[in-house]
C-alpha cells in the first residue's frame, strides 16, 4: 500500500525527524488560505507515484497569484493515470545541501538495506547509474538492527551534519514500526541554519502488514487496479494483471509464483498471477473466463499440485468450466499430489489429451506455443 507525502510525513515527524509546516487543500481557495500562513510555498501534487516534478505536479509560488495559478494548474491534471485532486501546500526552504536517504527490503541480502547519497533530489535509478561511488548502502541484520554506530560507519568519511546519522536510524525505525518495504526522503535536505529536514517522503507498506497496521492504512492509498483486477476483488479471487501473453492458472500463492518464474525462465511473459487454491471447484468458471479475457493472451498454463486440495477436485472445476467457456487456445497441463491419477484420467477422457511430464515441460510449451 502507497501513503501519499501529506499521510507519510506524520510518521517521520512522530519519530523526530523534522518536516516543513504544510497543509493539504482540495480546493484552489483551500490552498490560497494554506499558503497565507505559510509566507513563500511549494505546491505539491498528492498522487501514489513518483515523478511528480516532472510531469509539472510540483511549483513554486510567492504571494496569493502565484499560489492560485499553481493550485488551478495541479489540481485536475493527471500523474501517471492518477487524477491529482489534493495539494500539499509546504512553506518554502532554505536549501543549502539536498541528500537521498531511504531503508528498503533488499532481495539480495533478504534484509533491510539502508541507503544514503549526497546526490539528493536524482531518481535512485541516476544515481546507481551515473554515480554509483556517491550511493552508500548498509545491509542490516534485524538481529542488531540499525543504531548511531552503524550509521555513523556508513557516513565514513563525508562532511555532513549530526543530524544526518541520526536521521537515519530515526529513519530505520520508522521503517520497522511501519511495516514498510520502503521507506524514502528524496531529498533529505540541509538548511542554511543547519537544520535537517525531510522535504518529501515515500512510503510503501507491506501489504501483509496492513491488517497490523489497520489504523495506519487509513490513511493509505490502495493501489489502482484494472478492471479485471477488480472484477477480481469483487469475486474473491487473487488476480494480478501483467503485461505477457501466457495465462497462469494455479492453486496456491506459492505454486503461481513459481509457475510464472518458470514462464519467464524459458523466455516467456506471464499475462497474469491467478491463484484459486481450494476454492477451484465452486470458483473456476470465473478465474477461467478471466485469465483469458486478458487481450493478447495466446496459450495457458494449469498448474494442480494437491494437498489440501484434490487434484480431481480442482480439475472437475476446470473441466465444467472448459465445457462452459469453450475456449481454443493452447493450454498445457502439470498435475501432482493427491488425487493426480483420477485428475489425470478425467483430463484424458473429457478433453482427450495427457497433461506435460511436469511443471517445467508444461510452462515451456506454453511459452512455445505463445511465440
Amino acid at each position: 500500500m502507497n501513503f501519499e507525502e501529506y499521510a507519510a510525513k506524520p510518521m517521520l515527524a512522530e519519530a523526530g525527524i523534522a518536516v516543513p509546516p504544510s497543509s493539504l487543500a482540495m480546493t484552489v481557495d483551500e490552498a490560497v488560505r494554506a499558503a497565507g500562513d505559510l509566507g513563500g510555498v511549494v505546491v505539491k501534487a498528492q498522487v501514489p507515484t513518483g515523478k511528480r516534478g516532472k510531469a509539472g505536479g510540483i511549483k513554486v509560488a510567492d504571494g496569493e497569484a502565484e499560489v492560485r495559478a499553481a493550485a488551478e494548474a495541479i489540481l485536475g491534471m493527471e500523474i501517471a493515470g492518477h487524477r491529482v485532486e489534493k495539494v500539499l501546500v509546504e512553506a518554502r526552504s532554505d536549501i543549502a545541501h539536498e541528500y537521498y536517504a531511504a531503508v528498503l527490503n533488499d532481495p539480495v541480502s533478504k534484509g533491510p538495506m539502508v541507503m544514503f547519497s549526497t546526490e539528493g533530489g536524482m531518481d535512485i535509478e541516476e544515481i546507481a547509474a551515473e554515480t554509483p561511488e556517491k550511493l552508500r548502502k548498509t545491509a542490516v541484520d534485524i538481529r542488531v538492527g540499525f543504531d548511531a554506530d552503524a550509521a555513523t560507519a556508513m557516513l565514513a568519511g563525508l562532511d555532513l551534519a549530526a543530524d544526518v546519522s541520526e536521521t537515519l536510524v530515526k529513519l530505520y525505525a520508522v521503517y520497522c514500526a511501519t511495516d514498510a518495504e520502503l521507506l524514502e526522503i528524496n531529498p533529505l535536505v540541509v538548511t542554511g541554519d543547519g537544520d535537517v529536514i525531510a522535504l518529501d517522503c515515500k512510503l510503501v507498506m507491506d501489504d501483509s502488514g496492513i491488517k497490523r497496521q489497520s489504523e495506519r492504512a487509513t490513511q493509505g492509498t490502495p493501489d489502482k487496479l484494472t478492471e479485471l483486477e477488480q472484477r477480481g476483488e469483487d469475486l474473491g479471487i487473487k488476480y494480478i494483471e501483467l503485461d505477457g501473453n501466457v495465462a497462469v492458472l494455479a492453486n496456491g500463492a506459492g505454486l503461481t509464483m513459481t509457475t510464472m518464474d518458470v514462464v519467464r525462465h524459458h523466455g516467456g511473459a506471464p499475462a497474469n498471477f491467478c491463484e484459486i487454491g481450494g476454492e477451484a471447484y465452486t470458483k473456476a468458471k470465473d478465474a477461467l473466463d478471466m485469465v483469458l479475457a486478458k487481450p493478447g493472451v495466446k496459450s495457458l498454463v494449469v498448474n494442480f499440485c494437491g494437498a489440501f486440495a484434490r487434484c480431481d477436485v480442482m480439475m472437475e472445476g476446470i473441466l465444467n468450466a472448459w465445457d462452459e467457456l469453450q475456449p481454443e487456445l493452447p493450454v498445457f497441463f502439470s498435475i501432482a499430489g493427491t488425487g493426480d491419477e483420477v485428475a489425470i484420467e478425467m483430463l484424458k477422457a473429457r478433453l482427450d489429451r495427457a497433461p506435460e511430464a511436469d511443471m517445467d515441460a508444461a510452462c515451456k510449451a506454453a511459452v512455445e506455443a505463445a511465440s
